[in-house]
C-alpha cells in the first residue's frame, strides 16, 4: 500500500487530504489504496484560520471570510453540510482615513478604481487636478504593459499619480500587503490589462463588466454562524481513515531509495511514496535542506501583520451610519493600517449588537518594528488611541484579542510567478512525487488554498 504524507494542517493540507480520500473512495477498485497521514505541528488544525469566542463576541485570529466570487468553495460547503450555517457580510460605506477624518470611497469603485465618469468626478479623495489627469485613461492606449509589469506603474500611466496614491493604493496595498510598485498585474488584478486592451480604457472596461463584480448582489464575502473554524472542524470530521498527527513537527524529508523518509520531532520516521508540503515556504526549505533550491526559496517573500480586536459594552449604533470600516492613508495621525467595524459588517460576531472593531497593523507600517515588540496590553492601548482619534469612541473594552502573524503573510512581488515555476521544475527533477502547496506559492485566499489542495490531491490520485 502506498503512503501519502501531508505536512501542514492548514486549509491547504486539509483540502488535499479531504479530496484525496474522497477520490480514492470514489474510484476504489480502479486506484491503488493509500495510507494518508496528515502531520501538523500545532495542537489544533486550521493554520491561520482560528475562531475565538469571548464576552458574547466571535473573533477570527486570522482570515475572517471567503470571497464568494470564487465559486470553487460552494460545492465543498454543500458536501460538508455547512450550507445552512453560511452567513454573508452586511454592506455599507467604506472609508479612507485621511487629513484627520473619514472620507468615503465611491461605492461603485473596484479596489478604488473608478467604474464610471461620475465615480471619478464625485470622489472627495482626489483634487480637481487629479481627476482631470485621470481622464487620460479614456484616450491613452496601452502600448507596452504586460501582465508581468508592476500594477502600480500600470495604473499611474493611465489614471495618474495622485489618483493612485490617494484612492487606489490604500485599498489595493491593504488587500495584497505590499507596495504597488512591487506587485505585478498578474498577481493582483490580471483582468485590468485585458480591459484596457479590449475597451481602450480601464474605466470603460470595468463599467462594461460591472455585473461580474456585482454577482451575488452585495454578498461578496461569506463566513459561518460560528466562524470560519466551522469549515476546519467539518473537514477534520470527514477525514475518517486518515491518520492525523497533531502537536508534532516534521523535521526533515530525505530521499530513501525510490521513497522518502519523513522524520518527526518525536523520533518517528514515516516511509512515504508521496509528500505534500503544505507549509510556509521557509519551512519547506528547511525540510528539504537542498542547496540547489535555496536560490528560489530565498527569493520568496513574506510580510507580517498584527490583528487587534476590541469589543465594547456599547451599542453598534455608535459607529458612523452605514459604514463598515476604513483604510488609513499614508501620513495620517493614527497608527493602524485599517479598521473593520466587525459587528456592523458581520452580524453573527456580536449577538447582542454590541460594538466590535478589528484593527490591522502591517509590516509596511512605519512603526511595525516597534509595535511587534509591544506587549498585548500595550498594543491594546495603541488600538484604543486609534479608535478614539478615528471614531471618537472612548472607554475600556469588555474583551480583546491580539494576534501577531509575524513573517507568515505571503507577498507576491514582481518575480513571484517566475520563481515558483523554476521551483516546480527543480522539484520535479530532484524530488519527484513531492509537491509544494499552499499560500506561499499559489494564492493567499481561502478559495485559492482549497483549489490548490484539491489540484494536488488529483495529481496524486491520478498516479495511484
Amino acid at each position: 500500500m502506498k503512503t501519502v504524507v501531508i505536512i501542514g494542517g492548514g486549509i491547504t493540507g486539509l483540502s488535499a487530504a479531504y479530496y484525496l480520500r474522497r477520490t480514492l473512495n470514489q474510484y476504489s477498485g480502479q486506484t491503488e489504496p493509500a495510507n494518508i497521514i496528515l502531520v501538523e505541528a500545532e495542537q489544533t488544525l486550521g493554520g491561520k484560520m482560528r475562531t475565538v469566542y469571548d464576552g458574547g463576541f466571535t473573533m477570527e485570529s486570522g482570515a475572517d471570510s471567503i470571497v464568494t466570487r470564487k465559486t470553487n468553495v460552494a460545492p465543498l460547503i454543500q458536501e460538508l453540510n455547512l450550507a445552512d450555517q453560511v452567513v454573508y457580510n452586511a454592506t455599507g460605506i467604506s472609508y479612507i482615513y485621511t487629513d484627520g477624518r473619514l472620507k468615503q470611497i465611491p461605492k461603485d469603485a473596484v479596489f478604488g478604481i473608478p467604474t464610471s465618469i461620475e465615480s471619478l468626478a464625485t470622489t472627495e479623495l482626489v483634487s480637481a487636478e487629479g481627476k482631470v489627469e485621470a481622464l487620460k485613461d479614456l484616450y491613452t492606449p496601452n502600448e507596452h504593459f504586460t501582465k508581468n509589469d508592476s500594477v502600480g506603474a500600470f495604473l499611474e500611466a493611465f489614471l495618474g499619480k495622485e489618483f493612485v496614491e490617494k484612492q487606489i493604493a490604500p485599498v489595493l496595498s491593504g488587500v495584497y500587503s505590499g507596495k504597488l510598485s512591487d506587485l505585478t498585474i498578474a498577481s493582483t488584478l490580471p483582468y485590468l490589462i485585458d480591459y484596457k486592451n479590449e475597451y481602450g480604457s480601464l474605466i470603460k472596461g470595468l463599467s462594461e463588466n460591472r455585473a461580474k463584480f456585482q454577482s451575488g448582489g452585495q454578498k461578496k464575502f461569506m463566513s459561518f454562524q460560528n466562524g470560519v473554524s466551522a469549515l476546519i472542524d467539518a473537514l477534520e470530521q470527514q477525514l475518517t481513515g486518515t491518520e492525523i498527527v497533531k502537536g508534532v513537527r516534521a523535521e526533515s524529508v530525505a530521499k530513501d531509495g525510490s521513497r522518502y523518509a519523513v522524520t518527526l520531532a518525536d523520533g518517528r520516521v514515516i516511509d512515504a511514496d508521496y509528500v505534500v508540503l503544505g507549509t510556509m515556504h521557509y519551512a519547506a526549505q528547511q525540510l528539504l535542506a537542498d542547496p540547489v533550491l535555496d536560490q528560489e526559496f530565498n527569493q520568496l517573500k513574506n510580510s507580517s501583520m498584527i490583528s487587534v480586536y476590541v469589543g465594547f459594552d456599547l451599542p453598534d449604533a455608535e459607529l458612523p451610519a452605514d459604514g463598515t470600516g476604513f483604510i488609513t492613508a499614508d501620513g495620517s495621525d493614527i497608527t493602524c493600517n485599517a479598521c473593520t467595524w466587525t459587528s456592523r459588517k458581520w452580524e453573527h460576531t456580536s449577538r447582542e449588537r454590541k460594538l466590535l472593531v478589528r484593527l490591522f497593523y502591517k509590516s509596511s507600517n512605519p512603526r511595525y518594528d516597534e509595535l511587534v515588540q509591544l506587549s498585548e496590553r500595550e498594543l491594546l492601548n495603541v488600538a484604543l488611541e486609534d479608535i478614539r482619534k478615528s471614531l471618537g469612541i472612548t472607554g475600556e473594552p469588555v474583551t480583546h484579542e491580539v494576534t501577531k502573524w509575524h513573517n507568515v503573510m505571503p507577498n507576491y512581488h514582481i518575480k513571484h510567478h517566475s520563481i515558483v515555476k523554476e521551483l516546480e521544475q527543480k522539484m520535479a527533477e530532484r524530488f519527484p512525487n513531492i509537491y509544494l502547496a499552499g499560500c506561499s506559492y499559489y494564492g493567499v485566499g481561502i478559495p485559492d488554498c482549497i483549489a490548490n489542495g484539491e489540484q494536488t490531491a488529483y495529481k496524486i490520485a491520478a498516479q495511484l
